[in-house]
């Protein structure tokens, strides 16, 4: 497969949908075959219809003929109907002729004619009907054979094909293929290689070529590689169909027989080759070879094969190193080379040279004289052994079993009743999942054999047990208000993919993976060395050869039809008894599922919506298990290092180095065309964040669980259960209720329900966070990480990380604890006191004589926290707060304070890290002093500086009767102005920062709420004027990265840049493109807007280029600050702009935070900034606007460009004296 798929270079994946109607297009809503195969509906098909319909005119038949039959007893007229027998039809499908009515009266004679040819037509018809199923049923299951042989264009190349099919005796394959080799690839008309070209530039294009050769790839992982065949010969032979056809295609097909030791059909397949005007390349003739290997066959042979390969200017040595093929490939292509040339010896695959990345940033971190103190973890090697085999199995079962923490106090005779209820049902759903998915593979396959790509391969992929169980589990945990079909088809799709790709895994890595994972292990393990200490993925790349990549997700078509027509399986088969008290059998099924349509923010969407019944099933049985992905639960053992874009985090599971909505493909091709060594800086800060071992604070959770299994306790963050959910107000209006009684009771329902939803979806990921913790309580587990688009990273599983919420945080600790050291124990305290927002203005040394006046509280706390004085429960973050007293107590309570060896974590955050980041770009001396780049004796507060500057102009205003100034005296504080501070610098507009306010003024009381709009208004350009005044230098920058993005965008491109870190950053605002899946029980449309080739959306490129760039730059620092950190043998992990270390550490941290923000704003970011767009955007090439104005937008943008902001007078030096710049 990988020989495949990158054989042919990383295309990426573009997500648009074929449309409808011929071959290549989508099938119309409503078809019952088209591309994508059997419509699934609960209602009757077309078809059926159609038949329904004539059964219902032969009713209506037979009610004329009684009719006739009371005008002869009336003797109106004579009229005698021949009565038409229903006979089979005859062998050869043909009718009795019909025979004319015997003649009557003149006016009931044009009746009986008339009754006469409608009969004899409905009746041909009935019979047509009744026969159809008969003969389909008569049919072979291979409604179409399956064609070898391929219809050529080129007159010389087909003539010659049927001259040898019909020649006798044939001339032999090998000679066959000689002369194809030779023959120079037929050109195609002028005027089809200029369609070819403006169509290629088209995404349907580049989307049809992508879901045609997904198709043929999974048609050899299934084993249907005669199907694979036949399709690449249907498409070859229709002339609209040829031009989607690629070389890599023809190569995996030729691949494919290659292997099967086929030499006939991979001859087809080179007549294909050059009929399409194509030129056979290295994989090519490493088919032909290996295919020449397998049969045996002569040297003359081959080495025909040989020169002609020369000829075209292919070097032999070349397959070997460039062509990635598995051990027993390359086998029998060295079989058959040796035949020719009995001395050949491949050459030894070139192992990559050590590159060095050469960004000055990071010449200290791979410089190999210094001396390093890289931290080992504190488990020995059998035990991290141990640790991976537990792994291992977990991703090769795919999903984990948690215990649920939410489980009924008895289990009284109801809730066991329940339980084997479900159990029962499954067992029946399972069994008719296996029916119908059988039925569907089938009519997938019959649509396939006429020559179109369809579902049919990727369904063949698991088995049908596998894909129910996987339906099933999907099932248990779709909320009940529903979920969008299209999300859940998406997900579907996704599962599917990963489930696959976990099982390719274990067919061909496992092995070689362990084995090179144990010799990994050596540098982290406590009870081991290595020679040389170097970084993990250092160390890793010199075990071996780099891994094939993982194979990349199909297009999102594909992924989103695939899970789809899952969906609706789901719909279709999937019923329960309508009444479960009833007997068995004597009730009728009623569907689990239903598909419903919602408004969502003003957009009609379908929602699959389980049945009550079975919601109120599930609630009833309370099960005790979870159902998880394996990718969506912490490790068991450390990750494995990112490598590539492609390889690291899970042992098996695909994962992606960045993280991008579906459908997106132009991160990865930036990361692809980007050299190795320059993301060698991203790669080894994820690994060290992701090396990070973590532990369950214990206490705590039994604190959180006893609240949570209780009523809930929303005031510490820890949600209730469904039942306290507001009730609607029960009884109706009396029937005169007027207009406005009636609104306010929608109203008050649309509230009811809208609280309902959010209170179930808060209780659901607290008790997947709770369910996780609980199930990994006494266990050591590992977080991988890998990025968003931007370069700021997050930890791969979802439910569980230390990025939640104040409790989801505390609930972790470090694995690996530190003695406190001399100073740990006062870094203890003064984390403690941040944690309660009491002293956010005062020095650290107010803070630790704060912290010590309280210790009783402390004490308290830690002791009794549900029965004593309850300190913790009144602070900002009272969960944090709570682990800290907890820690605090033992470590007071130990015989030796310095000696506590301390798991806590222990936080400093960047004081407003946005607008430091401004400040330091502008050395904007007043800024700088707003956010602590200044050494100060206490911290400087922006947002009350902000407040203080807006009160200012408020005063001025009001004294010259401003009458909203004048209302607004009293209410201006920090809190009112803070949001809008804290997002400006991330974009926030004018008419978002006036919502933000206004939702501050709603909330005090004693404000006029008949003057919030008009304050709101004057407040945020206040608040606009006040940063302009304060922070003039950040303005102006911000104002040039906003034109510079208008710019490109308005010359048809998205904006790119590269970090100080070297990641390759494109923003993933394009226009959107509809694309349109029909058929089934909804057509569903979504949005894709997040490729090249669609223009870029002008307004969030504009927005969105200063605060993107601005996150660049905030996880460039944090990167530089996780690896110096690891060099010296701290444990360091993130949240964005918050980092957090052992309390031992602090210090040292603290300096190297310091540090490497100065050494990143040394560097000439604008200016490097600045070249990079120039090269990359002030080219004629590089803009896609019509010719007349290219000039024009050249121009403007160049001096855009080249008009950097100048900079102040502010000393960077000065920020590593700051105390209050992280703290």
């Amino acid at each position: 497969m990988s020989a495949l798929r990158w054989g042919r270079g990383a295309s990426g994946l573009r997500r648009v949908l074929w449309r409808a109607g011929r071959p290549g297009l989508l099938a119309e809503e409503g078809a019952r075959s088209g591309v994508w195969g059997r419509r699934r509906s609960l209602s009757a098909s077309p078809c059926e219809q159609d038949r329904q319909k004539d059964w219902g005119h032969a009713e209506l038949l037979e009610v004329l003929e009684a009719r006739v039959r009371q005008l002869q007893a009336e003797c109106v007229s004579e009229v005698t109907v021949k009565r038409v027998g229903q006979a089979r039809l005859p062998e050869a499908a043909g009718f009795q002729p019909r025979r004319k009515a015997q003649k009557g009266g003149e006016g009931t004679g044009r009746w009986a004619q008339k009754l006469d040819q409608d009969r004899w037509t409905l009746q041909g018809r009935k019979q047509r009907l009744e026969v159809k199923p008969q003969v389909r049923a008569q049919q072979p299951a291979c409604e179409h054979r399956l064609r070898r042989v391929p219809q050529l264009l080129s007159a010389p190349l087909a003539e010659r094909l049927l001259r040898w099919e019909q020649g006798t005796p044939r001339s032999p394959w090998e000679e066959q293929l000689e002369r194809l080799l030779q023959e120079a690839p037929r050109k195609l008309s002028c005027e089809a290689e200029q369609a070819h070209q403006s169509r290629g530039a088209s995404v349907r294009l580049e989307t049809q070529q992508q879901r045609l050769l997904a198709f043929l790839e999974c048609c050899l992982l299934s084993g249907h590689l005669p199907l694979a065949h036949h399709v690449l010969v249907t498409c070859h032979g229709r002339w609209r169909q040829r031009r989607t056809l690629t070389l890599a295609m023809y190569n995996t097909v030729m691949l494919g027989w290659a292997r099967e030791g086929s030499f006939k059909e991979l001859v087809y397949v080179f007549f294909m080759v050059k009929d399409a005007g194509l030129t056979p390349d290295l994989l090519s003739y490493a088919a032909a070879l290996q295919c020449m290997g397998r049969l045996d066959q002569g040297a003359r042979t081959v080495q025909r094969c040989l020169d002609q390969m020369a000829q075209d200017g292919l070097q032999l040595p070349e397959i070997f190193t460039s062509v990635p093929l598995c051990p027993e490939e390359q086998a029998a292509l060295l079989q058959a080379v040796r035949k020719a040339q009995p001395a050949f010896s491949p050459p030894p695959r070139p192992q990559p040279e050590p590159q060095v990345n050469t960004s000055p940033l990071l010449r200290e971190i791979y410089a190999q004289e210094d001396p390093v103190s890289y931290p080992k973890l504190h488990l020995p090697l059998h035990k991290l052994k141990a640790l991976f085999q537990q792994q291992l199995r977990v991703e090769m079962a795919t999903t984990v079993s948690v215990e649920s923490v939410e489980k009924p106090e008895l289990l009284t005779t109801e809730v066991l009743q329940a339980r084997n209820t479900l159990t029962r049902l499954r067992a029946v759903w399972v069994e008719a999942l296996c029916a119908g998915l059988q039925e569907m593979k089938a009519s997938e396959a019959r649509a396939a054999r006429a020559g179109r790509p369809t579902l049919f391969p990727y369904l063949c992929l698991l088995t049908e047990e596998e894909l129910a169980q996987l339906l099933l589990q999907t099932l248990q945990v779709l909320p009940p208000q529903g979920e969008s079909l299209l999300s859940l088809a998406q997900q579907l799709g996704l599962r599917v993919f990963n489930r696959h790709a976990v099982q390719k895994q274990q067919l061909r890595h496992v092995q070689a993976l362990q084995q090179r994972y144990y010799q990994y292990l050596h540098l982290l393990a406590s009870d081991t060395q290595v020679a040389v200490p170097c970084l993990p993925r250092q160390y890793w790349e010199t075990l071996g050869a780099p891994e094939a990549p993982h194979e990349q997700p199909w297009p999102l078509p594909v992924l989103v039809q695939l899970g789809k027509q899952l969906a609706e399986m789901l719909v279709e088969v999937v019923r329960m008894p309508g009444s479960l008290a009833a007997p068995q059998g004597s009730c009728t099924l009623i569907p689990v599922l239903y598909h419903v349509y919602s408004f969502r923010s003003f957009r009609q969407i379908g929602i699959l919506k389980p049945h009550p019944a079975f919601t109120q099933l599930l609630a009833t049985a309370a099960e005790h298990t979870l159902t998880f992905e394996a990718a969506e639960v912490p490790m068991l053992c450390p990750p494995v290092p990112w490598t590539s874009p492609y390889t690291g985090a899970f042992l098996l599971s695909p994962t992606k180095l960045m993280r991008s909505l579906e459908g997106t493909t132009q991160h990865q091709r930036l990361l692809d065309s980007c050299p190795p060594a320059e993301l060698h800086g991203a790669l080894d800060a994820l690994t060290q964040l992701g090396n990070c071992a973590w532990r369950v604070n214990g206490r705590v959770l039994d604190l959180v669980l006893e609240l949570f299994t209780a009523k809930g306790c929303p005031r510490l963050g820890v949600p209730a259960p469904p039942s306290e959910a507001p009730r609607p107000p029960e009884g109706r209006l009396p029937p005169g209720a007027s207009p406005a009684q009636k609104a306010e009771l929608r109203r008050e329902l649309a509230r009811c329900l809208k609280v309902a939803r959010e209170m179930h979806s808060l209780r659901s990921d607290a008790l997947y966070r709770l369910s996780l913790a609980q199930h990994l309580r006494h266990r050591v587990f590992w977080l991988p990480h890998n990025m968003d688009f931007r370069g700021r990273t997050y930890p791969c599983p979802p439910h569980f990380n230390h990025l939640g919420s104040d409790l989801a945080r505390a609930l972790l600790e470090f694995a690996q604890g530190r003695p406190l050291g001399p100073d740990g124990l006062d870094w203890l305290k003064i984390h403690l006191v941040n944690l309660t927002g009491l002293k956010k203005h005062e020095p650290l040394r107010a803070r630790l004589l704060f912290a010590n006046e309280v210790m009783e509280d402390i004490l308290d706390s830690a002791d009794r926290p549900m029965t004593g004085r309850k300190w913790w429960m009144e602070v900002d973050e009272p969960w944090q707060a709570l682990a800290c007293c907890m820690e605090i107590a033992r470590a007071v309570r130990a015989p030796d304070p310095a000696a506590y060896v301390s798991h806590f974590p222990v936080h400093q955050d960047g004081s407003c890290n946005g607008l430091q980041h401004y400040a330091a770009l502008g050395r904007d001396s007043i800024g700088a002093a707003s956010v602590n780049l200044l050494p100060s004796d206490v911290p400087q507060d922006v947002y009350s500086g902000v407040a203080a500057q807006v009160e200012v102009f408020r005063k001025q205003d009001a004294r010259r009767g401003v009458r909203v100034a004048q209302v607004l005296e009293g209410f201006i504080s920090r809190k009112v102005v803070k949001q809008t501070v804290m997002t400006v610098v991330y974009g926030v507009t004018r008419y978002g920062g006036r919502l933000q306010i206004e939702r501050r003024l709603r909330e005090l009381s004693t404000f006029p709420q008949e003057f919030v709009w008009e304050a709101s208004h004057y407040l945020v350009r206040q608040v606009f004027n006040s940063l302009q005044e304060m922070f003039s230098g950040t303005r102006a920058i911000q104002h040039w990265l906003t034109e510079s993005a208008r710019l490109i965008a308005h010359a048809g491109s998205a904006v790119e840049w590269v970090t100080p870190l070297g990641i390759p950053i494109i923003q993933p605002y394009h226009r959107d493109s509809k694309v349109l899946i029909s058929g089934g029980i909804q057509t569903l449309t979504f949005s894709n807007s997040g490729d090249t080739s669609q223009k870029p959306n002008t307004l969030k490129q504009k927005n969105g280029f200063p605060p993107n760039f601005i996150h660049s730059l905030d996880s460039s620092h944090m990167m530089l600050t996780a690896l110096h950190c690891h060099r010296r043998g701290l444990t360091f992990v993130s949240v964005h702009d918050c980092f957090w270390t052992h309390a031992a550490d602090v210090e040292v941290m603290n300096q190297v935070c310091r540090e490497q923000f100065v050494r990143l704003h040394s560097q000439p970011i604008l200016h490097d900034l600045s070249r990079f767009l120039m090269n990359r955007f002030c080219s004629g090439a590089s803009l896609r606007s019509p010719v007349h104005s290219k000039s024009m937008l050249i121009d403007k943008l160049q001096d855009t460009l080249k008009s950097v902001p100048k900079t102040g007078a502010f000393d960077l030096e000065q920020v590593k004296n700051s105390t209050y710049f992280f703290s």
